[in-house]
């Protein structure tokens, strides 16, 4: 009788063993998958073209030169019309994250800053030089880094970098929402994002 309750014992320590290391077995699985799953979101998501917009500016330019001693100004003039298209996006390519498969958390570390990319089209009128003062490659390099720099303050004064801003968080969404699926966290830096409004709130 003992034989038998210890042989039924020691044959149930066998399947509780074998039943204990193909469940650790088969997490590992499943985190592996979950894993490559995340990384797999991330490659996809690839460089993301996140708004456009359009801007006109017309700009005034002035220039004076002395002549023997200011004894004689020499001037020249014209009046520029700049289109300018306007993209600016994130390359999410170089998001910088960290998989932690042990405590199942997804921690972006830090997201690229956007690139603001400018494609300005001049149109000069009444362009008017004096003959000591004659246009050169100086005044068209002024000029466009003048209306260069006038467009940045009209972007930074404008929607488009908040619609960026709202366009990423969509992407990144993304990542909340599969991270949540498979009862993962999403971290941004050492805060763990628990809803989707936590998401919209992010101080990128």
């Amino acid at each position: 009788m003992r034989k038998i309750l210890f042989g039924v014992i020691i044959t149930l320590v066998i399947v509780f063993t074998f039943k204990y290391c193909d469940n650790k077995q088969e997490d590992k699985i499943v985190l592996k998958e979950s894993s490559a799953l995340i990384q797999e979101q991330i490659k996809n998501v690839g460089k993301l073209v996140v708004t456009e917009g359009h801007f006109s500016e017309v700009f005034t330019y002035k220039n004076s030169k002395g002549i023997f001693g200011d004894l004689i100004s020499a001037e020249k003039k014209a009046v520029v019309i700049v289109n300018a298209d306007v993209t600016l996006s994130y390359d999410l390519s170089k998001i910088d994250y960290h998989i932690d498969e042990g405590a199942k958390t997804l921690q972006i570390l830090s997201i690229p800053k956007e690139e603001i990319k400018i494609s300005p089209d001049f149109e000069y009128y009444d362009m008017q030089a004096d003959f000591l003062n004659q246009f050169e490659a100086k005044d068209y390099n002024a000029i466009k880094t003048t209306v260069k720099a006038s467009l940045m303050k009209k972007i930074e004064a404008s929607e488009l970098k908040s619609n960026a801003e709202n366009r990423l968080i969509s992407e990144l969404s993304k990542f909340f929402i599969l991270t949540n699926t498979l009862g993962w966290t999403l971290q941004y830096h050492d805060n763990s994002i628990k809803s989707s409004e936590e998401l919209q709130k992010l101080q990128l």
